[in-house]
C-alpha cells in the first residue's frame, strides 16, 4: 500500500474510533452505578427560592433521571437537539427549567452530558432519544401529583407532618422515597417540600428503595461525592416535623 494510502486508512481509522466513542460505552470502572434516582420538583418551591416566576405549575416536574454516585462520563458525547425534537411538547411540559424557563434546551443538555452519558451504561437508555425517551415515560408512570393527591395531600397554607408525605408515598409505590426540603428559610416558620426521589433497579427499572440496600457500602469516591451533590443544592432530607406544601403562584387579574 503506497504511503499515501496508509496515511489515509490510518486517519480513517482514527475518526471511527472518536464517533465510537460518544456512542459506544461510554463509562469506566470508576463509573460504575446501582441504581437510578428519578427527582422531580415541586415548582412552586423553586419559584419562591429565585423570588421569581409571574405564576408557577401546579404539578411536579422532571429535574432529572440520575445514576447514583457518577456523573459527567463521557463529555466527547455531546447534546444534540434536533434528536429528541419529537419530544419537545412532554419535554417543555414535564421537564421545564423553571428557575430559567427560556433556557430549557440547556437544561436538558446539562441533564444529558452530567447523567445521561452515564446511564446510557443500559442499552434502555444508551441514546439521548432513548434517555429522555425512559425519563418521560417512568415520570408518567409513577405520576407523583395523582399520588399524593389519592391520600389527599395537596398545596395548602396549612402545613402538613412530613410524616404524612412518607407514609402515603411509601404506601402508593411500596418502597421507600427520600423527601427533600429548604430549610426554615424564605420567611417561613417550618421546611418547604421541594424535591422527591423516587428510585429505580440498574437491572430491569423497577421501582425500589432509595436508601441504601444491605451490601451497598459506598465507597470513599462515593462518599466524596454525595457530599459534594449536598453541598450544591440549597435543599436538605426533610427532618422530622411540620412541612409547607406551598399553592401555586397564580397571575393577578
Amino acid at each position: 500500500m503506497a504511503p499515501r494510502a496508509v496515511r489515509g486508512a490510518l486517519l480513517v481509522w482514527a475518526l471511527a474510533l472518536c464517533c465510537l466513542s460518544g456512542a459506544g460505552r461510554p463509562w469506566s470502572g470508576s463509573h460504575e452505578w446501582k441504581k437510578l434516582i428519578l427527582t422531580q420538583l415541586w415548582p412552586p418551591t423553586i419559584c419562591k427560592e429565585v423570588n421569581d416566576c409571574e405564576k408557577s405549575l401546579d404539578y411536579w416536574t422532571i429535574h432529572g433521571l440520575w445514576p447514583d454516585k457518577v456523573e459527567d462520563c463521557n463529555s466527547s458525547w455531546h447534546f444534540h437537539l434536533d434528536e429528541i425534537k419529537d419530544l419537545f411538547q412532554d419535554m417543555n411540559q414535564y421537564w421545564p427549567d423553571i428557575k430559567h424557563p427560556l433556557n430549557g434546551s440547556r437544561f436538558w443538555k446539562h441533564e444529558w452530558e452530567k447523567h445521561g452519558t452515564c446511564a446510557a451504561q443500559l442499552a434502555a437508555l444508551n441514546s439521548e432519544r432513548k434517555y429522555f425517551g425512559k425519563s418521560l415515560g417512568l415520570y408518567k408512570q409513577v405520576d407523583l401529583t395523582r399520588a399524593l393527591q389519592k391520600f389527599k395531600i395537596e398545596p395548602s397554607i396549612n402545613y402538613y407532618n412530613i410524616s404524612e408525605f412518607k407514609d402515603a408515598l411509601t404506601s402508593f409505590y411500596g418502597v421507600v422515597p427520600k423527601i427533600q426540603c429548604l430549610p426554615f428559610t424564605q420567611g417561613e416558620k417550618v421546611q418547604v417540600i421541594s424535591q422527591i426521589e423516587l428510585c429505580f433497579t440498574k437491572e430491569d427499572l423497577h421501582l425500589r428503595n432509595c436508601t441504601e440496600e444491605p451490601g451497598e457500602l459506598l465507597s470513599p469516591k462515593q462518599e466524596a461525592w454525595l457530599s459534594k451533590v449536598a453541598a450544591k443544592q440549597s435543599m436538605m432530607v426533610c427532618e422530622d416535623g411540620p412541612v409547607f406544601y406551598p399553592p401555586p403562584k397564580r397571575t393577578k387579574n
